[in-house]
């Protein structure tokens, strides 16, 4: 073998170094509401992590995923006036949300903010660092960057620290709330 096709058996991708199986086979590895709303991702796969390496980074490099392979989920709180709206934005790891104008023009807030984490996990009923927009609350948005929608392979969390769900980026635009919006500052 050449020091070229060496190379390429290194190279990070989507998979990674991690044993993908069908997530309907895994239920254990899924928080509940995650595992409930497979439907919605049939091709979606799972592989167990060390909970302690679920942040993107540590992710990544521990299991050799391309980090543009890696969409993170954020979890918002808009407000205006006595109203407020929970929405989940996607993005890969290689860009950042425009949560300050970008998302909180196209959820009709005046202030915006990072949702609290302890209310996250009592509202979604997932961990944080692994929450994911599979299974989020029915009338939550899922904002997803028409970059996460094209990419292919994403690795996103499975409802738990523990476990990362392996999908088509394209499921994601196609949940029930999913709106696809240029969302990245690159």
């Amino acid at each position: 073998m050449g020091e070229g096709a060496a190379y390429a058996l290194r190279m990070p991708s989507a998979e990674g170094n991690l044993t993908w199986v069908a997530a309907l086979e895994r239920p254990d590895l899924l928080a509940p509401p995650v595992a409930a709303a497979l439907e919605h991702v049939p091709g979606a796969r799972v592989a167990p992590i060390d909970a302690s390496l679920a942040d993107t980074a540590a992710f990544c490099e521990a299991y050799d995923v391309a980090p543009e392979a890696s969409a993170n989920c954020v979890v918002v709180e808009a407000r205006r006036g006595e109203t407020t709206t929970h929405a989940a934005v996607m993005v890969l790891a290689t860009d950042r949300a425009d949560i300050n104008r970008v998302v909180r023009r196209h959820l009709g807030a005046r202030k915006i903010s990072f949702a609290d984490q302890s209310l996250a996990q009592e509202a979604t009923g997932m961990e944080q660092g692994g929450i994911t927009p599979v299974g989020l609350p029915a009338d939550w948005p899922v904002l997803v960057d028409e970059a996460v929608a094209a990419a292919g392979l994403v690795v996103v969390g499975a409802g738990l620290r523990g476990a990362k769900l392996l999908l088509d980026g394209a499921d994601l635009a196609g949940l029930p709330t999913a709106e696809v919006i240029p969302l990245a500052i690159r």
